[in-house]
């Protein structure tokens, strides 16, 4: 059975939007998920200390198969295969995808947190997420 995840794509380096798009096309393609509606795409200013340029974020809402470990390996790969280099924590990058929420599971094991820990701190998390909460039905 098919629960709901929802995930963060953030872009900041290069054509931020087409790596949005790029992302997008790559989660369509993992197996047993489909992407059942995406966000409006906002642009916000960077988190943390780290000078750098502005962010286009999206949040799409996710219908999968796959458990919570498991979607993060792939997305990770994803982040991987487009040419992310995690140099520096809060740092510049051409995309970042996080897990924000799955279904009402919550999750605490290395390196994978759900509810994601910074969504209380994210006005734009907020309101991706309450755009979506509609399509989870």
């Amino acid at each position: 059975m098919a629960e709901c995840a929802f995930v963060a794509l953030g872009s900041n380096l290069g054509d931020r939007r087409a790596y949005l798009a790029e992302a997008r096309k790559r989660i369509a393609r993992i197996s047993g998920t489909e992407i059942a509606a995406a966000s409006l795409i906002e642009e916000t200013a960077p988190l943390g200390a780290v000078p750098q340029g502005s962010y286009l974020n999206q949040m799409v809402l996710l219908r999968t198969a796959l458990g919570p470990r498991a979607l993060l390996e792939r997305l990770l790969a994803i982040e991987r295969e487009m040419g992310r280099v995690r140099s520096k924590p809060w740092g510049p990058r051409i995309i970042d995808l996080d897990i924000v929420q799955y279904d009402a599971r919550v999750v605490s094991e290395p390196g994978l947190r759900i509810p994601h820990p910074e969504l209380p701190n994210r006005d734009f998390w907020q309101r991706e997420l309450a755009e979506l909460l509609p399509h989870a039905g």
